[in-house]
């Protein structure tokens, strides 16, 4: 029987968990198939060979964490972004970091009316992350981003971009959004995952907008994530589809494992 590939990543950045007996938000976006448990999730890495994996809090579950937070004392090879509303206090917050929590995400990819990041509750709430040493972990279209970068790198938090980016199809690596992203990357607190480029939409391909991120950034600054699992691709995408793209994008192994290094030091020091 085949095993893991020798050249396997060490860090998945990005991947999902979840029961459908959770509870869903009344603007859930996808209803998953079914279960995505952590232990689904390990068994994958492990047939992988991938060694430890980054859980992104999904927004189909609002802030319900409680999941995540029961995988992360059972997995100690895991890490994970929560979803949290800005109210929420600076000691429960501080009880998460003890769990293994170690950022929040911004998911406003179909969300009509995104929050102000720059109203008082979310300043608090990203001064706090800030204080904490934790990261602002935000996903939308790439059209978007710039209305966030500069409110929560101006708050103090590290930035982590989902998913190239997701630059606008019109323009790709040129569009705007794009260029505030490689912008961001340059005052040296903002990381981008090369995740999910199954999503990307036609005819940006992973392929150019990789050769940008790392001619602009050097794998300092970029990290790897699967997106399992594959919500709404669920019967359209596998791991190996997504290891066997990331070794198509960045085709250098030493370019992989400089990367690997930056995961490491990013979620496990």
């Amino acid at each position: 029987m085949t095993g893991p590939a020798p050249d396997a990543p060490l860090v998945d950045t990005h991947a999902h968990i979840w029961r459908l007996d959770m509870p869903r938000t009344g603007t859930a976006w996808h209803h998953p198939p079914s279960d995505a448990l952590a232990e689904d999730y390990i068994a994958t890495l492990d047939a992988a060979g991938v060694h430890f994996g980054v859980i992104a809090a999904a927004s189909l579950f609002g802030d319900y964490n409680d999941y995540i937070v029961d995988a992360l004392r059972r997995h100690k090879r895991l890490r994970a972004t929560a979803i949290v509303e800005p109210e929420i206090s600076a000691l429960s917050l501080r009880q998460l970091s003890s769990e293994g929590i170690v950022g929040i995400r911004f998911q406003f990819r179909n969300v009509a009316s995104p929050p102000d990041l720059r109203s008082f509750a979310y300043r608090r709430l990203l001064r706090r992350v800030a204080d904490l040493g934790w990261h602002v972990h935000l996903h939308d279209e790439g059209k978007r981003l710039p209305d966030y970068i500069d409110a929560i790198l101006s708050a103090g938090p590290r930035l982590v971009i989902d998913h190239f980016g997701r630059p606008d199809p019109q323009g790709g690596a040129a569009s705007d959004g794009f260029k505030a992203v490689l912008r961001a990357i340059e005052g040296g607190r903002t990381w981008v995952k090369l995740s999910a480029a199954f999503r990307l939409t036609p005819p940006v391909g992973a392929k150019e907008v990789a050769d940008v991120l790392l001619r602009h950034a050097g794998p300092e600054r970029l990290m790897w994530g699967s997106d399992w699992p594959f919500a709404a691709f669920e019967e359209r995408v596998t791991y190996q589809n997504v290891l066997d793209d990331f070794r198509g994008y960045v085709p250098d192994p030493n370019v992989r494992r400089a990367m690997d290094r930056t995961a490491l030091a990013f979620y496990f020091s």
